[in-house]
Formats: C-alpha cells, sequence, structure tokens
C-alpha cells in the first residue's frame, strides 16, 4: 500500500492538507514542494516519498511552511480551516448555481459519458481479457474514469468535509 501523505500532511500541517481540497490548492501545494525542496512539476509519488523519508529538518520547513501559509491567508481574511472549507464549500456551490442559471447540458453530458465508458470498460474487462500489449493504456484509461466517475458523484450528490474527517477517523482506527 503506498504511503498516505496527505493524511501524514493533515497531521503535520492541517491547514495547507485542508487547503488541497480546495482552490487554494495551488499555492498549498507550491508551499509543499518548496519546504521539502522538490521542483513546482512534483509528482504524488514524489511528494510521498520526500515526506515518508523526511529529516526533522524537512518536517520543520514544512511546520515553517505551514505558518507562512496560514499568516498569507490571515492577510487575506481566512483565519481558520474552517475559513478554507468554506470556500471550497461555496466554489462547489456556485459551480452547481452556474449550472442551474445557465440551463448548461454540458456536465450532465459529460457525466452521463464518462459514466458508460467507466461501466463499459468495467464490463470489458469482467467478459474479455485485455491483449497483453494493450493492458497497460487500458487500466490507466479505467483509472481515469474511474477518478472522473468519482469527481462526478462527489459533484451531483456532495462530498463533504465532514464526510473526510469520518473517513479519516476510520481510516486511524483499523489496525
Amino acid at each position: 500500500m503506498a504511503f498516505d501523505w496527505k493524511g501524514a500532511l493533515g497531521n503535520l500541517a492541517p491547514m495547507l492538507a485542508t487547503a488541497l481540497g480546495g482552490p487554494l490548492a495551488g499555492g498549498a501545494v507550491a508551499a509543499i514542494t518548496r519546504a521539502l525542496g522538490l521542483g513546482e512539476d512534483a509528482t504524488d509519488a514524489e511528494i510521498a516519498t520526500r515526506l515518508a523519508t523526511a529529516s526533522p529538518d524537512a518536517l520543520l520547513q514544512l511546520k515553517k511552511a505551514e505558518q507562512d501559509f496560514a499568516a498569507r491567508m490571515a492577510e487575506l481574511g481566512f483565519k481558520s480551516e474552517a475559513d478554507l472549507e468554506r470556500i471550497a464549500a461555496d466554489d462547489r456551490a456556485s459551480a452547481r448555481q452556474r449550472e442551474v442559471e445557465r440551463q448548461d447540458w454540458t456536465p450532465r453530458i459529460l457525466a452521463y459519458l464518462v459514466t458508460a465508458g467507466f461501466f463499459s470498460m468495467l464490463a470489458f474487462l469482467f467478459f474479455a481479457p485485455a491483449p497483453d500489449g494493450s493492458k497497460e493504456p487500458i487500466f490507466i484509461l479505467l483509472g481515469s474514469l474511474g477518478t472522473a466517475w468519482t469527481q462526478i458523484i462527489a459533484y451531483y450528490f456532495g462530498s463533504t468535509a465532514g464526510g473526510q474527517k469520518k473517513s479519516e477517523l476510520l481510516a486511524k482506527t483499523k489496525p
């Protein structure tokens, strides 16, 4: 099982971890990668590796990055994690409101296409083995469709910070 760097970050730098889930994610990722001595184009795997093997000095740098991020957010009028969660919730609400106001069918059509594609790929893999030379691209496509489908479900049926907290607590209670 891969190292859950976002979960670990929630314990080390909760404000940065909260910011990852909203429109301020770019700033949070930049602060994290700078603190860990990585470039701006660092991948999730690189961040996970660096965080899993971080020295005490690197962890102090990460804590300082969070303090700097919190200070910058306070300058902008955001004083707590709750403010960041509110921003993320407002961002989702405004996207949904835009869809209602404009009667834009594009998100719905894309949702139907992604859903059909995802379950078609699952059925294909269930009933027919993937050709040897095509397995990797098929699995990449399936992973991308699965991720998109999860985001569509979260968009239409909601995904709350409370639900994320519940998941984190359940994960911590497992042996």
